[in-house]
């Protein structure tokens, strides 16, 4: 079962962005995700997600700083992609947030780095639109420097 949230927020007014640690800025959208801990395997949802990353929904996240291996299902595409990640940050359960894991992508010689850019590029295109995406790319180089 393959879900997408189509919800948009406009980054200005996400109460997420405040104290942003994230270089790439994320999107809304939910996606199937699988991975393996200690013999047994899970399947959660993402929340959002960049370039650079994604944010695992679970109850049950991995340690700060494990490196594991997840497959995540993506609308359109008849095998899923097998992307490497690191947890950054553990987020419990609170009013405002659903408990997770923060995920950098972590690439590897011989991942297929510039082909799963260009799919989550597409899936903020089609999220957002080429317009708004187009302005939120440029509000995140902005805010690089």
């Amino acid at each position: 079962m393959i879900l997408l949230w189509w919800a948009v927020a406009e980054a200005d007014d996400d109460p997420e962005n405040e104290g942003e640690r994230r270089v790439d800025t994320r999107r809304p959208i939910e996606l199937k995700v699988e991975y393996k801990r200690l013999n047994t395997f899970f399947a959660d949802y993402t929340k959002n997600i960049s370039r650079g990353g994604t944010f695992i929904k679970t109850s049950r996240p991995l340690p700060v700083g494990t490196e594991f291996l997840f497959k995540l299902f993506v609308p359109g595409r008849d095998t899923p992609l097998t992307i490497h990640g690191e947890v950054q940050r553990i987020i419990d359960t609170t009013d405002d947030n659903e408990a997770g894991m923060a995920i950098k992508f972590v690439y590897r010689e011989g991942d297929a780095q510039s082909e799963i850019a260009r799919i989550v590029e597409g899936l903020m295109t089609e999220s957002l639109g080429p317009r708004l995406y187009a302005k939120l790319m440029d509000h995140a180089h902005k805010r690089r420097g």
